[in-house]
């Protein structure tokens, strides 16, 4: 469990000050491919101090920044005493650093994934031919050097590893989103052969090689392949480290890695009863990579098709059909035009010029038949028109309804005499409209708590109430209603 906690080493790559421990990180990585394993903090200030980002970095930051990457265990510092002097500089400890195991691994894949995207995958052949002749000379490898075998199998490790990487890295890029985009454009319909000649050249040769390669191992006996990699196990053992628990322990792990490495390349080319071979999945891939290209190709230039505008064509169509003589040679000419027609029957409520059923439709006359598309944003055309001028019937009608309201004014205010008007004055025989006048009157003033109003002409009154009631005659009936009494302001 432990090799699953988290890793502290990592810490400095998402850290706050990340950009700056990963610059300082970076120089010792830098400096560490020079074969210059251990600086001073004089010298990388120096080395950072190059970089116009870090014009004004200080000693101070950097002691800080250093101090940090030590507690991280990314480096390791080294005491030294020969620039030691005066006790203040041996209190002040001149140290050198190192970069720690984890922390040169990690430099080189953050390296890696900067560069993921420039280094591209291929399918070379080569690394057949290497795998094949180091299977054919693994039976010599029991009478070499310990030297020679390791040597033997770290090629052959190698060639695998690059055969495996390389065909993953170039087949994952048909399978990422950008890739999508780029075979379903235009401009990859010019390259598409150079494609497909290549992967194609890659599967007959991965089909040959694969099978003389299969055969190679299969021919190879149990316990020849076990005395071979005991002398591998005892050549990888024979190589002397500082660290004598590291030596202890390794017997184990690596007995456990190089048998698990010749099974991964045993199960590459060999098929099993529970799976496939990897080999023959590189082989599915390819195919499916190769007709995924094909038909991205081939919708690619159907959609070139579909835009290209066939107008001068119908053109000249329209002209030679209006050139036949008769319909005999328009029918022929259609046939040379279209082909074989597809039938479809088409029913309209439409009026026929004739009702037998024996006439065909060139006998009859043409009918339209508007086609409207069944789509919600589709709206039919507007047919503009323009608009007749009502200024001289809106201007007769405004004249009347002033004039009706100068009679209803007359009709009313005839009934008021020295600024008063009394309802049981009223003895004639009034028009409805007189009648609402003067009951809106009524109701506006009762209203208001001072009993009073203003006319639509714009006359102040007061009205007040008397004893008794008064029958009012009118155009449609009698009103019997209380007796009021209008007294109107001077203008």
């Amino acid at each position: 469990m432990k090799y699953l906690e988290s890793i502290q080493e990592t810490v400095y790559l998402s850290a706050g000050n990340a950009p700056q421990y990963r610059r300082i990180m970076r120089i010792f990585f830098i400096e560490y491919e020079k074969m210059h394993f251990q600086l001073y903090k004089e010298d990388v200030l120096e080395l950072i101090r190059e970089y116009p980002e870090f014009a004004d970095y200080h000693m101070e930051q950097l002691k800080t920044d250093l101090d940090a990457l030590v507690a991280w265990k990314n480096l390791t510092p080294i005491q030294d005493p020969k620039r030691v002097y005066t006790i203040a500089e041996y209190k002040n400890k001149q140290y050198r650093y190192t970069m720690s195991e984890y922390a040169v691994e990690i430099e080189r894949m953050t390296v890696k994934l900067e560069n993921l995207f420039l280094d591209s995958g291929n399918l070379s052949l080569n690394y057949f031919v290497r795998i094949e002749n180091a299977l054919n000379d693994m039976e010599q490898m029991n009478d070499q050097e310990l030297k020679t075998v390791n040597e033997w199998w770290s090629n052959l490790q190698e060639d695998f590893k690059r055969l495996n990487r390389n065909y993953q890295d170039y087949l994952r890029e048909f399978y990422s989103g950008k890739s999508d985009k780029v075979l379903k454009s235009i401009e990859f319909v010019v390259h598409k052969d150079r494609f497909i000649s290549y992967l194609q050249e890659f599967v007959q040769q991965l089909q040959n090689k694969s099978i003389r390669i299969e055969n190679t191992i299969k021919n190879l006996s149990q316990e020849m392949v076990k005395e071979v990699l005991e002398r591998v196990i005892e050549s990888e053992l024979a190589i002397p480290h500082p660290d004598s628990e590291i030596q202890n322990l390794r017997e184990n792990t690596v007995r456990e890695n190089i048998f698990g490495k010749w099974q991964s390349l045993s199960d590459w080319f060999i098929s099993s009863e529970k799976c496939p071979s990897e080999s023959q999945r590189v082989l599915d891939i390819t195919d499916e990579v190769i007709r995924k290209i094909i038909q991205n190709a081939a919708l690619i230039v159907q959609l070139q098709n579909w835009g290209i505008s066939r107008k001068e064509d119908y053109k000249k169509f329209i002209q030679l059909f209006a050139q036949c003589e008769n319909m005999e040679a328009a029918h022929k000419l259609s046939a040379h035009v279209f082909g074989i027609q597809h039938v479809r029957h088409f029913k309209v409520n439409s009026a026929r010029s004739t009702d037998s059923i024996n006439s065909g439709v060139f006998d009859e006359t043409p009918s339209e038949y508007e086609l409207k598309p069944h789509i919600r944003t589709y709206k039919s055309r507007i047919h503009k028109s323009g608009f007749e001028s009502k200024a001289l019937e809106k201007l007769a009608q405004r004249n009347q309804y002033l004039k009706r309201l100068e009679e209803d004014k007359q009709l009313v205010t005839k009934y008021i005499k020295n600024q008063q008007l009394d309802i049981s004055q009223i003895d004639d025989c009034i028009s409805a409209a007189t009648r609402e006048t003067l009951l809106r009157w009524i109701v506006q003033a009762n209203l208001t708590a001072s009993k009073s109003g203003r006319t639509e002409y714009g006359q102040v009154y007061h009205i007040t109430k008397r004893e008794g009631s008064h029958t009012l005659k009118c155009e449609d009936g009698e009103l019997v209603m209380p007796i009021y009494v209008f007294q109107f302001e001077d203008e």
